[in-house]
């Protein structure tokens, strides 16, 4: 990453607080209302199924993204993601991958990733970005 650029959870930063910001989540598009928050989804941007080129957040994997603050600018934070397949071998990894990197913010104090496959993932899910990449029409 080019160090002049600023990261868009730097660009939150130097904004007020009191903004809320659209993330592109998938196929949805979720408001946050936290620097913090822009700080996890940038963080959940940088892990990858390792079977497949395209972040887990584009993929649609990511569920929710809870955080309880504990003080203010600070909070336990709870990821419910899903898996492209239920029987994906790589599954543990990239759960360890999510925590490792949501701990790893700024701000957090404990992480819980839940791996749930109700409702069940499906190429739907994916951002058109995503889809462009894998060819999903």
């Amino acid at each position: 990453m080019d160090d002049s650029q600023p990261s868009s959870a730097e660009r939150a930063q130097d904004s007020s607080t009191s903004q809320p910001a659209e993330v592109q989540v998938g196929s949805r598009t979720i408001t946050v209302e936290t620097e913090l928050e822009v700080r996890l989804w940038e963080a959940l941007k940088q892990c990858y199924d390792p079977e497949i080129p395209v972040n887990i957040v584009d993929l649609g994997l990511v569920y929710n993204l809870n955080l309880d603050e504990v003080i203010p600018g600070e909070a336990n934070v709870f990821v419910t993601m899903t898996l492209t397949a239920p029987g994906c071998g790589m599954g543990p990894m990239i759960a360890a991958d999510v925590r490792r990197r949501v701990q790893q913010v700024r701000g957090v104090q404990n992480v819980k990733v839940d791996l749930v496959f109700e409702p069940s993932w499906n190429p739907a899910m994916m951002s058109e970005a995503a889809k462009l990449m894998l060819n999903f029409g």
